[in-house]
């Protein structure tokens, strides 16, 4: 402990290590935005006097960062022209019968697929269409939908291009004076990687995957037994006044459960059987999609919009008809989504979005709160009504993920060969010739526009600016670990720790801390606080820095244990009605396969 002694009585350190301590608390509380987290860390540093403005904003001028830059709009390229249609006709295809064959297109397909292209867009893309294929087969969305989310994270470490993460490592790296990774750099351990994982994906008894029910998750298709909380309100003309809900038509024909009944100020909570409703009842139900368009057509109930999506309850407006150049759809708020955390009335959703809540799904909660002042999650399912241009915009939100497929979107398949062509020499032309990785990808994403297969106002609503913030950001806590001596000290104690230990195990001990910590906070921010550490014991572990860097990469990318640990399984968890621990159970396995086998792979490659 004496090296932590002396790094204590430096007042610089201290502030680090105090800053680094808030950006710990507020990373696993969520209190902030990641990204919002980030850039008060590096404010901090800034005006503590640790880092000098230069060093600290260094990281949003670094060449990993453009590189991200670029890929963003390379891949809205390949998305929008059409590319990967073919990857989409491939899993609806009848030649995919059982899960099995499923898990396996995916792990052998669309994992080295994420390898180039980010992971997110795909689990996206995909999602609708496993789950029309579900449907098609009388299967649950659960039994594959997790897979799916873990073949991308295993392809993502093949190439420097996979995640944002690999090109955050990339940036350290050359921070700490080790020099950028290649476009390559890994692939000689991601690849067994990849191919290890697919077997266990392939092995791994369906048992472990739990049956969340058939029928109620379709995201397409047959959209008719989804469940779903929205407020109805009953208007004068309705069937329903004077009846009683034993009686009505609602218990009769139509799945619907009556959570709440407010009318005027009195609040109605079950047992409601034998209430009688009355003109102006506002209701908190739980319904299906079909079921609630039938009943509004029929003015059987309308759906309530004024303090859901406004806030002006002066003026009471109700769901307008979907032929009247409106569409419904669902849309998903993805992990780090600005929404999280706010109710749709402090939103001011419609004014905001020009579109309509219809309702929410939340997993297998049941969602008590009236609809306007339920607090948005992530993972939340919106059942959304709006007009076609409304629904576009959606899809250039970092905030909202649209499940529903907008085909008319996309651009001539006449560009699909070009888009192809494009990304394929932004993946070869620094592997043959002196063209830096940064240049290719920013002259792909060029090409993109000038070829027709992204539109120019498309490809500034490609770039994610709350990754951007959150990666440059955090860059700086790597440097004021660095200079304060914080990393050095770190690294001495827990040298001390392994200082009798194989350097297998010492590395299995770096991966699995890695591992454990992502699970918290995010796995970009676990990458900038350990790598500086990791990298320190080089000369006692007698491996080269890049050997220590990787390993923490690899261990903040494998994330199988919970569903925040990585975006795509956040994006998977409210389709799929999962649980929990159905992650955990489903990823402990994978988790200690990867433990056990990437430190070996490590050790065999330097």
């Amino acid at each position: 402990m004496a090296e932590l002694s002396i790094i204590l009585q430096n007042h610089q350190a201290l502030i680090t290590l105090a800053i680094l301590f808030l950006a710990v608390i507020l990373f696993i509380s969520g209190i902030l935005a990641p990204e919002l987290t980030g850039l008060l860390s590096m404010s901090l540093l800034i005006a503590s006097g640790v880092l000098s403005p230069q060093k600290a904003l260094a990281g949003f001028g670094s060449p990993a960062l453009i590189t991200l830059m670029g890929l963003f709009a390379v891949s809205a390229g390949l998305f929008r022209s059409g590319a990967l249609d073919r990857l989409r006709e491939l899993v609806a295809s009848e030649r995919i019968r059982t899960p099995r064959h499923l898990i396996a297109l995916m792990g052998l397909v669309v994992a080295p697929i994420s390898g180039v292209v980010p992971n997110t867009p795909i689990v996206a893309s995909l999602l609708p269409v496993i789950e029309d294929w579900c449907h098609r087969r009388n299967l649950s969305p659960s039994k594959v939908l997790l897979p799916l989310s873990f073949a991308t994270v295993l392809g993502g470490t093949i190439t420097l291009l996979g995640s944002s993460v690999n090109l955050l490592v990339s940036d350290i790296s050359e921070q700490l004076g080790y020099g950028s990774l290649h476009l390559f750099s890994f692939t000689a351990i991601g690849v067994p990687i990849w191919l290890i994982g697919t077997i266990y994906l392939l092995l791994t008894p369906q048992s472990l995957l739990p049956d969340r029910g058939k029928d109620i998750n379709q995201l397409t298709g047959n959209k008719d037994r989804i469940g779903y909380f929205t407020e109805v309100t009953i208007p004068h003309d309705s069937h329903l006044v004077g009846q009683s809900l034993h009686n009505s038509r609602l218990q009769r024909r139509f799945d619907v459960d009556v959570l709440e009944v407010q009318r005027g100020k009195e609040r109605l909570i079950p047992p409601l059987a034998d209430r009688k409703f009355e003109p102006g009842d506002r209701l908190l139900v739980r319904i299906t999609r079909a079921d609630l368009l039938r009943l509004q057509q029929e003015h059987t109930v309308q759906v309530a919009t004024d303090e859901v999506n406004n806030n002006n309850t002066s003026k009471k407006t109700f769901a307008t008809n979907p032929d009247e150049g409106q569409k419904t759809v669902e849309v998903l708020l993805p992990a780090s989504s600005t929404l999280a955390g706010a109710s749709l009335r402090e939103l001011r959703f419609r004014q905001r979005h020009n579109a309509t809540v219809l309702a929410l799904r939340r997993g297998q909660q049941t969602v008590q709160e009236r609809l306007g002042q339920a607090v948005l999650r992530e993972g939340d399912v919106l059942l959304l009504q709006a007009p076609i241009d409304s629904i576009r915009g959606l899809q250039a939100s970092n905030d909202l993920l649209v499940l529903d497929q907008l085909e008319s979107d996309l651009p001539t398949t006449r560009q699909k060969p070009l888009a192809i062509f494009i990304s394929l020499a932004m993946l070869i032309l620094p592997t043959i010739s002196p063209l830096p990785l940064v240049a290719a990808v920013l002259l792909a994403a060029i090409g993109m526009v000038a070829g027709g297969c992204l539109r120019p106002g498309e490809l500034q609503k490609s770039i994610r600016l709350d990754v951007l913030l959150l990666l440059g950001s955090l860059s700086s806590f790597s440097v004021a670990m660095q200079s304060t001596g914080l990393a050095d000290a770190f690294a001495r104690n827990l040298e001390n720790l392994l200082v009798d230990l194989p350097t297998y195990s010492s590395l299995l001990i770096i991966f699995l801390a890695t591992t454990i910590f992502t699970q918290v906070i995010s796995n970009a921010a676990s990458v900038a606080l350990l790598a500086p550490v990791a990298t320190q014991l080089s000369p006692s572990l007698g491996l080269a820095p890049e050997a220590l860097l990787i390993t923490v990469l690899f261990g903040a990318s494998q994330s199988f244990l919970t569903p925040m640990g990585y975006q795509t399984n956040l994006m998977v968890f409210g389709p799929g009605r999962y649980r929990f621990l159905d992650v955990t159970r489903y990823g402990a396995g994978l988790t200690v396969l990867m433990t056990l086998i990437v430190p070996a792979l490590i050790l065999w490659q330097y």
